[in-house]
């Protein structure tokens, strides 16, 4: 590994609670340590941005914002070449299709030799317009490709027959998302103890398919509780939709939780009942954490389970969910031992490095 100094630019849509954010802020703390490392968001202003999000404030030195409107702005791309320049910037990791418009077309025009570009997702792509932006994209700004999962790769060399393109697993840090004592997390987040606690984290938003583990709540005896973490656009919704079920008394919203590795500590079962993913970073959190985990087969989900322990289930269906949950039998086999050997963010963050050096 080339021991120079550096200067790595992450270019993002937004900094608010997410998966690809929250991986953003990883590679800042794992980051090489002759390394200058920044996040910058096309969207938002830091001030808004530090107010929702704690997590951002010990990097707060390191982030910058564009505070870009929703539509095309040219000034984006003048603003992005200018602060490249001033930065000295030797790397740009675009992460998503607007930010590889904007970062990847500044970087270019900046003649920055090294340029990442990480795909998180694709069923973006199953529009034909994003289709096209991203194909001249590629040939215009020629990143390394990466996927996050191999169910991506297949699908972007299906779409693109483009090269170079490599799989990197995203990761977590396995030190932070460990076991601990169920009962004792229960009493701290004021869980019932005896029941059996489903859990699910993420944005409260359609697509994230809160909506439908709800209504397998009908399906399910009253010894199941759900216990939701997370806000977002759709929270008064799924409240509404618990009462008109009548299961609000077995349903419990905590909102953003600080400390999810006590949540996941908390439960029996967690289950992402996703309508589309990528490759999603709670699965395996939950798993780091000695949790089993459900979600629904869509996107790279399936990549993120372990063989021993996960399962998989058909999506947009509440009764197949139930069902599944019903049939759910703890294994003796904790999954924790398949994430710290495939997704620990120390690994992911070394694969990346590797393509840093050759790059440069």
């Amino acid at each position: 590994m080339q021991n120079d100094r550096k200067t790595l630019v992450h270019v993002v849509q937004h900094l608010a609670p997410g998966g690809i954010e929250s991986l953003a802020l990883d590679f800042v703390s794992f980051s090489h340590p002759g390394h200058n490392v920044y996040i910058i968001s096309l969207q938002g202003d830091k001030q808004h941005a530090l107010a929702r999000w704690p997590r951002l404030q010990p990097f707060a030195n390191q982030l910058i914002f564009l505070n870009k409107p929703d539509s095309f702005h040219f000034d984006t791309l003048v603003e992005l070449c200018r602060l490249f320049r001033e930065l000295s910037v030797d790397v740009v990791h675009t992460h998503h299709i607007g930010p590889l418009l904007y970062g990847g077309l500044a970087a270019t025009q900046c003649h920055i030799k090294t340029k990442l570009h990480t795909e998180h997702d694709v069923w973006h792509l199953n529009r034909f317009k994003h289709r096209q932006i991203q194909r001249a994209l590629l040939m215009w700004v020629k990143p390394h490709l990466v996927a996050d999962a191999n169910a991506v790769k297949r699908r972007l060399k299906q779409l693109f027959a483009y090269s170079p393109l490599t799989t990197i697993h995203n990761g977590i840090d396995t030190q932070y998302f460990v076991q601990g004592n169920k009962q004792a997390a229960r009493n701290h987040l004021h869980l019932p103890l005896q029941q059996t606690v489903i859990g699910s984290a993420g944005r409260l938003e359609r697509v994230k398919g809160h909506d439908i583990l709800i209504k397998a709540m009908v399906e399910l005896p009253q010894k199941f509780t759900l216990v939701i973490a997370g806000s977002g656009s759709e929270k008064k919704q799924l409240m509404q939709l618990s009462k008109q079920l009548g299961v609000q008394d077995r349903v419990i919203f905590l909102g953003r939780v600080s400390n999810m590795p006590l949540f996941y500590q908390s439960l029996d079962l967690f289950c992402l009942p996703s309508r589309h993913e990528g490759f999603p970073l709670s699965a395996i959190e939950a798993q780091a954490c000695g949790t089993p985990t459900m979600a629904t087969n869509v996107g790279a989900s399936a990549e993120t389970l372990c063989p021993n322990s996960g399962f998989l289930v058909a999506p947009h269906s509440a009764k197949k969910l139930a069902f599944a949950i019903k049939a759910f039998k703890p294994s003796a086999h904790s999954p924790r031992e398949f994430v710290v050997n495939h997704h620990d963010i120390r690994d992911t963050v070394t694969q990346y490095q590797h393509l840093i050096n050759i790059g440069a």
